[in-house]
């Protein structure tokens, strides 16, 4: 398990995966701590960045984002000031929820959401088609979700 990290703390980190609006009161009880214990134990697993934030959960399909895509990408130019410039361009597009430096075919893998294939097909030709340096753009189109989510597992964590 991680320094200064126990099983307290990773139930407090499992229960706010759960519910992030859980309340300090309800918290303390799953966790059978006193209210005051329990807050101290957030706010410091909040401080040293195990907690880096609280959100809602959207469902993108709802939202008229029909479209998820995950996308390859090779490059031929792997320098710093290429590298820069493509992290630059990949964090400011609000349609890339993930991209990830891999390893094996592909240097990037994205996913992206789109509104519908022609949203998604702008993005390619306006976005990705202009990083410098990419040699090789490979999408991949989801058919259907099968299963989504961002919490870590307790129990991998409460092994280590």
């Amino acid at each position: 398990m991680p320094t200064g990290i126990d099983k307290v703390d990773i139930a407090i980190c499992d229960r706010l995966q759960r519910d992030g609006r859980l309340s300090n009161v309800k918290l303390a009880q799953q966790v059978a701590l006193s209210e005051a214990s329990c807050w101290r134990r957030q706010k410091r697993l909040e401080e040293c960045g195990v907690i880096e934030g609280y959100q809602a959960i959207l469902n993108r399909k709802k939202l008229g984002l029909g479209v998820m895509a995950f996308v390859q990408i090779s490059c031929t130019d792997h320098s710093e000031e290429a590298t820069a410039k493509f992290e630059s361009i990949i964090a400011s597009a609000p349609q890339v929820l993930s991209c990830h430096n891999t390893t094996g075919e592909a240097d990037f893998l994205l996913q992206v959401v789109a509104r519908d294939l022609d949203s998604y097909s702008r993005f390619v030709e306006k976005v990705l088609r202009a990083l410098p340096g990419v040699s090789s753009i490979r999408s991949n189109l989801s058919l259907r979700e099968m299963k989504t989510t961002n919490r870590l597992p307790a129990s991998e964590i409460l092994s280590i």
